[in-house]
């Protein structure tokens, strides 16, 4: 019994080495890893003295036939040799997929948070304009007319507190005003400066808006 026991340890330490330098000719020809072989091998060895557990568990007498019949030595060896090579297609497949799956969510996390960081900028100036202020922004003086700001200036910053939406895009700015939208574009960098307007970039493009201060601004415009 005990050279049975020792015969069928030999063949499952065999038999796991054999099977870690199958996989590592196989999987690991353009690695730089030196501690490549040696982890196959520990692997392989591994999982072929797992065959007789995994037998047990099947209820398959084949240990004992061995002892009647010397040749199921030979299924017994595939079966190791089976094991230790796939253990080795077995971690590295289920490593793969855990990180591809890491990557995904990753990237399906950045996604969420540039869509939050877009939907707050584009929420802030509506929360900014129908929220009472207890207090001006500022240092609490009265507004007073800019001088610098030139016709077309101020032609937009009326037209941006004259409509109904909160965000306008240039054209529209440009077809109110009655202006070039190179024009338009100018004044709205002047009103931005000031910052008396502000700009989003949402699913539709760029939008501006009156801030609190162009909003108060605007007002002595009316």
């Amino acid at each position: 019994m005990g050279n049975h026991i020792f015969i069928l340890a030999a063949i499952m330490l065999v038999s796991g080495i054999f099977g870690g330098l199958i996989n590592y000719y196989q999987m690991n020809q353009n690695t730089s890893d030196s501690g490549s072989l040696p982890r196959c091998i520990v692997i392989g060895i591994g999982a072929s003295f797992l065959v007789p557990v995994i037998l047990d568990f099947v209820n398959s007498d084949l240990i004992l036939e061995i002892q009647g019949d010397p040749s199921r030595l030979l299924i017994y060896t595939g079966f190791c040799l089976i094991a230790a090579i796939a253990a080795r297609v077995v971690i590295v497949n289920t490593s793969d997929r855990i990180l591809r799956e890491a990557t995904l969510a990753r990237a399906q996390s950045e996604a969420a948070q540039q869509e939050l960081r877009v939907l707050r900028d584009e929420l802030l100036p509506l929360v900014e304009a129908e929220t009472e202020q207890d207090a001006p922004l500022d240092d609490g003086t009265t507004p007073e007319l800019d001088a610098d700001l030139d016709e077309t200036a101020q032609k937009t910053l009326k037209s941006l507190a004259s409509e109904r939406y909160t965000f306008r895009s240039l054209a529209g700015l440009s077809r109110q005003v009655g202006t070039e939208e190179t024009a338009t574009g100018k004044a709205l960098a002047q009103l931005s400066a000031k910052e008396l307007v502000g700009k989003v970039s949402g699913l539709h493009g760029i939008r501006w808006y009156l801030t609190e201060k162009g909003r108060r601004m605007a007002d002595l415009l009316v």
